[in-house]
């Protein structure tokens, strides 16, 4: 699998990016060629952005176009599944890009398996996370009345071929997350790595457990 790093990048132009390889990814398929080499995960963080899903609800964005300017944040609709979620420094976001004709799973199997690189890279640093059912991402004592999400995930698919992925608060500052109802989620909280060990996280440590757990 290609690890690729884009440090912080406008959400706008990783969006693009993604779609391009995504577009390859098919054409390549339509073509009967292989596809496994073009495979790539990419790891980036984006600067203040809200994204809403094609599934999603306009009114779970709390606040109007005046004071996305005041927080210096964007909005956009987009095609991924999922509802509404938010974007910004200190969160790992991931994009894989797969075809998932390689590796024999189909796109339910493909996110539960994303699920489980999350909750693994969050034991390696002492953090025990979950599955809640009938919702997708990784969460904190997820069968109680304090369950938050820890990590989102919302996937668009084509053709067996995967784009978007997960968002992973390892530094985030939660405050953005009051403007939103995560997800679509009134009754549940948020959380990050940052606040469940007191402390500032690496970054680049994060990146690196997750890769390893991602290559098993």
């Amino acid at each position: 699998m290609n690890f690729t790093d884009w440090q912080t990048i406008d959400y706008k132009e990783a969006w693009s990016k993604q779609e391009a390889l995504f577009q390859n990814i098919i054409q390549t398929k339509s073509e009967g060629n292989a596809t496994q080499d073009l495979e790539t995960v990419f790891l980036c963080e984006h600067p203040h952005v809200y994204t809403l899903g094609k599934s999603g609800k306009a009114n779970n964005l709390l606040i109007n176009e005046d004071f996305l300017r005041t927080i210096d944040a964007d909005f956009y609709r987009i095609d991924r599944g999922g509802d509404i979620t938010y974007h910004g420094p200190g969160q790992l976001v991931g994009y894989p890009i797969l075809d998932l004709e390689n590796h024999g799973r189909s796109l339910k199997g493909y996110i539960y398996k994303m699920e489980e690189y999350i909750i693994q890279t969050l034991a390696h640093f002492g953090i025990h996370s979950a599955r809640l059912a009938g919702a997708t991402g990784v969460w904190l004592d997820a069968d109680t009345n304090t369950a938050r999400k820890i990590c989102a995930i919302g996937v668009r698919a084509s053709r067996f071929v995967t784009m978007h992925g997960f968002a992973l608060n390892v530094n985030t500052d939660l405050t953005y997350f009051n403007y939103i109802n995560p997800c679509g989620f009134v009754d549940k909280g948020v959380t990050s790595m940052q606040k469940e060990l007191g402390k500032i996280i690496s970054m680049d440590e994060v990146k690196d457990v997750f890769q390893r757990c991602w290559i098993g």
